[in-house]
């Protein structure tokens, strides 16, 4: 394990890292979630549905990964949202705010022209470990 970070997490709830990649590890007092998509952890494949849908998809997979790491949604303080479009975007804050409550993470938008399999969305998020085991 590399000595600058004491601890990385997994969990069969998220799905699987498609890379030479952890889901999550921690560094001192900060957890970093890799990127997740809306892929459904039993099957590996885009979810089927519409945007909201797999956006839901995505927060879901965060919050297994923080479940995996002894936290919760609660405890992000940072997202990065990646969209192949970014008209999209009110979608994404409707969703956003049916997970988490105030005061809401701090956050970055980003329009990409290509996302891993095909995606629409992607998101990566940092949790804050103080108190957590580890």
């Amino acid at each position: 394990m590399s000595m600058y970070f004491r601890e990385s997490y997994h969990t069969d709830a998220a799905p699987q890292a498609i890379g030479p990649y952890s889901q999550a590890v921690r560094a001192g007092e900060a957890i970093y979630i890799s990127g997740q998509i809306p892929l459904d952890p039993a099957t590996m494949e885009l979810v089927d549905g519409d945007f909201r849908r797999q956006v839901e998809q995505v927060v879901t997979n965060i919050e297994a990964v923080c479940s995996a790491a002894g936290g919760t949604l609660c405890q992000v303080v940072k997202l990065t949202v990646y969209l192949t479009d970014l008209s999209r975007f009110e979608v994404v804050n409707e969703v956003l705010d049916d997970f988490f409550l105030e005061p809401y993470p701090a956050r970055a938008a980003v329009g990409v022209a290509q996302l891993p399999k095909g995606a629409a969305v992607e998101m990566e998020a940092v949790m804050h470990a103080s108190g957590l085991e580890g």
